[in-house]
């Protein structure tokens, strides 16, 4: 068996990986001779110029012609509050709900719906309505003894 080794000698680019580089204006012979590559007349021929981003030669752009593909906006999003469980620690209440907090002045009006998150410990059964709750939440209201309600 012969040993193969790999010296750094042996390495190279890939076939077709590296190219000539373009030499211009070297005469016409050269066959980049004259005007450059750059054509006769016109915006690209002159020195300094620089291509916009997204410019098509004055044609409308493909990004203006269609701004719906850009994703859409829902008419009515819905607002949520979010809160953690150990935030639920802090109120003397038995039933925690959006109203109740927008009462207390813990969240603005502006909140239309509550989201229980799972981050943080309860120590004592809450009754907890809100739209969604993630599932260490559920986890952690329930085996405090607590209920939860989806509304």
């Amino acid at each position: 068996m012969e040993n193969t080794r790999i010296e750094l000698c042996d390495l190279k680019p890939a076939e077709g990986a590296t190219h000539k580089v373009k030499r211009v204006g070297r005469g016409r012979s050269s066959g980049h001779g004259k005007t450059s590559t750059r054509g006769h007349n016109g915006e690209g021929q002159r020195a300094g110029r620089s291509k916009k981003r997204g410019f098509e030669g004055g044609q409308m752009p493909g990004y203006r012609k269609f701004p719906k593909l850009k994703g859409f906006e829902l008419v009515r999003p819905i607002i949520y509050a979010e809160m953690n469980v150990s935030q639920l620690e802090k109120f003397t209440e038995d039933v925690i709900d959006i109203e109740m907090l927008i009462e207390k002045r813990f969240f603005s009006k502006k909140y239309e719906a509550l989201r229980v998150l799972g981050n943080g410990e309860l120590t004592r059964a809450v009754k907890v309505k809100a739209r969604h709750f993630t599932e260490s939440a559920k986890q952690k209201i329930e085996a405090a003894g607590g209920s939860i309600e989806v509304v």
